[in-house]
């Protein structure tokens, strides 16, 4: 009688289950709550290109996401890639390492900026809650959403699908709904000066840059769970590539028709902007419904990054550089379980602090390490698989280049408070690397017989 085999992710994702798991990760409440902050960090509708400007930045590093996802389609994404591309031995150990720190930080807040959005729109529906009432929303927010994946990827991939859905019709209903009422007069009603290409400008289109990748953030989330993937060497590379320009086109739709009906010094100061639109145009009824898709799409990119995220402790676990209980697999249904659950819990704790403090800390920890070291291997990858590539970026480097810039822009533009806290977080991640490595005798303390046997 044969053994049964040892449990094993199972490749279930199609093009299309890997698109809509990308844009439901994509497209969670941010573009709903941060249009405001957007057009008051340019102070009026020339805030689009804060817009543009993110969808080509996501457009040129989604091209670095893809030619590495098809390289090494396994689990844990960038884990993966800075391992492998700078040597899984030395540098690559200290790179993954510091991937796994920060992500221990970012991937948690993200999840959680999810969890208070949907908190906070979900005080539309009842104005009446105190702040902690929306903190413990937030939590079972969360807990639902680590029960509902608590299972087989099999029965996964059809939610996705599911809630991919919802997500998609809450995109399409809100600018369909004001289409009949929309000025072009209103939406492009630009303040005096507007264009002052100075530095007021620059500093502003940065702000609004900043916000816009914020909302952008996830179109790589299928990279993270490439060993779950059919046919990834085109699989990956399609879906990323399809969910950023979905996501571009429905934004600068979203906003352009929200200004065109709602002007847009009434719009900075909204707090459920969309909400408020639609009872402007069609009453409190319609102003309900379209709410209640808004904590749909919510929910559905909580659920997308729950699942991804899960997958990349475990996947640092399976190749020994974490800790091992995360590598264990659920006996029955083949899901990382212990990564699952820890991550879900650190997602709802981060879901008491402020919607602000959780996104300012989530690019500054991972801008350094997941974007900028990642692109920096791009090089290294070209270098050792040469001809061996599955997928090739057109116009190699420019893409990368544009990309790297265009990271340290947004870098920069996020205040020195944050740009000091996200160094102060990188040479933590480097000493704990370093205590890591003594203990265990890796290296840059490994001995000649453990260095010859990793």
């Amino acid at each position: 009688m044969a053994e049964p085999s040892a449990p094993h992710l199972r490749r279930g994702f199609s093009l299309l289950s890997a698109t809509a798991l990308n844009i439901s990760n994509v497209v969670g409440v941010g573009p709903f709550i941060t249009i405001p902050l957007i057009l008051a960090s340019m102070q009026g509708p020339q805030a689009m290109l804060g817009w543009i400007a993110g969808a080509l930045l996501a457009t040129c590093d989604g091209m670095v996401w893809s030619e590495l996802g098809a390289a090494w389609p396994g689990s844990g994404g960038s884990y993966r890639f800075l391992r492998e591309a700078y040597g899984p031995d030395k540098w690559g150990r200290l790179m993954a390492f510091l991937f796994i720190w920060q992500f221990i930080f970012s991937g948690p807040l993200e999840i959680a900026s999810g969890l208070i959005g949907f908190a906070q729109y979900f005080s539309f529906l009842a104005p009446g809650l105190t702040a902690l009432d929306l903190k413990l929303i937030a939590a079972a927010a969360g807990i639902i959403a680590f029960a509902l994946l608590y299972r087989s990827i099999k029965g996964i991939s059809k939610l996705t699908v599911t809630l991919w859905i919802g997500a998609m019709t809450t995109l399409i209903a809100v600018p369909l709904a004001g289409i009949g009422h929309f000025s072009a007069k209103l939406a492009f009603s630009f303040p005096p000066h507007a264009f002052n290409f100075g530095t007021g400008f620059v500093l502003g289109l940065g702000s609004a840059m900043l916000i816009a990748i914020y909302d952008y953030m996830g179109y790589y989330d299928i990279c993270y769970i490439g060993d779950e993937v059919r046919n990834p060497a085109r699989t990956i590379p399609r879906s990323i590539l399809l969910c950023i320009l979905f996501t571009a086109c429905a934004y600068f739709a979203l906003e352009i028709v929200i200004i065109g009906v709602v002007p847009w010094r009434q719009a900075i100061d909204s707090k459920f902007i969309a909400s408020e639109y639609m009872q402007m145009l069609h009453g409190h009824a319609a102003a309900v419904v379209i709410t209640l898709l808004i904590l749909w799409t919510a929910f559905a990119s909580v659920f997308a990054l729950l699942f991804g995220y899960s997958r990349i402790p475990y996947a640092a676990a399976r190749d020994g550089y974490f800790f091992s209980a995360f590598a264990k697999l659920h006996p029955t249904k083949d899901f990382p379980h212990v990564s699952l659950s820890v991550l879900a819990l650190m997602s709802i704790g981060a879901a008491f602090f402020s919607l602000d403090a959780v996104i300012a800390a989530l690019i500054t920890t991972r801008v350094l390490v997941q974007f900028l070291a990642q692109i920096m291997a791009l090089p290294l990858l070209r270098k050792r698989l040469k001809n061996e590539l599955p997928y090739r970026m057109p116009l190699y480097p420019l893409p990368a280049v544009i990309a790297f810039l265009g990271w340290c822009f947004v870098f920069g533009s996020s205040g020195w408070d944050y740009i000091r806290f996200g160094f102060l977080t990188l040479a933590a991640g480097v000493a704990a690397f370093l205590i890591h490595a003594r203990v265990g005798h890796k290296w840059p303390f490994a001995s000649p017989i453990s260095a010859a046997n990793p």
